[in-house]
């Protein structure tokens, strides 16, 4: 459903998806993001209120979806530890690789669009330098910090290389990974 948040009305409801809705993005833009059951990444446009692309994720539930500030990548994270990395303005997905061994529930790209960040039930969090050649191989990570237990989710400082996680060991950390 999309409501008007002044008024609280419905204004529309997007539909397209086979299973349920497990993520969803938005930043500023009329451009939203939404991760399935049924294994795919759906973007909408928010003024037409359309599917402007379907994308096929694999064989795993989508649990995390997000769009770079650029507005031209999309990340999504698995059920399986997997993730994607995907161009908007080509069509296509550039990699499809794992690297979680459980549910990669949080994937967020860093302010300057230069890392991912990818949090998972496996209790780690990775980090990708997204600056590489997406095109010919997997882009260099590695794993920067731990929890105790599950990662829930992870978010980046609006304006340095730092980070936030929360977990199921009921903490939530500041992180600022040497680069």
């Amino acid at each position: 459903m999309i409501s008007d948040c002044n008024t609280g009305q419905t204004v529309g409801q997007l539909k397209g998806h086979s299973g349920h809705i497990m993520a969803v993005y938005a930043d500023s833009d009329d451009i939203i993001a939404s991760g399935s059951s049924d294994n795919t990444v759906r973007l909408w446009d928010l003024r037409s209120q359309r599917c402007i692309d379907a994308i096929a994720t694999g064989d795993s539930c989508v649990a995390s979806v997000c769009v770079n500030s650029a507005g031209n990548m999309l990340a999504s994270g698995h059920e399986d530890g997997g993730c994607m990395i995907y161009d908007i303005t080509a069509g296509r997905t550039l990699q499809l690789f794992k690297p979680h061994t459980m549910d990669c529930r949080s994937v967020r790209f860093s302010p300057d669009n230069n890392f991912l960040l990818t949090g998972s039930y496996d209790t780690s969090i990775i980090m990708m330098d997204m600056r590489k050649n997406l095109e010919t191989r997997i882009p260099p990570y590695s794993v920067v910090a731990h929890h105790r237990d599950k990662v829930i989710q992870c978010r980046w400082h609006p304006s340095l290389l730092a980070f936030l996680s929360s977990s199921a060991d009921r903490t939530v950390s500041l992180w600022a990974p040497d680069y």
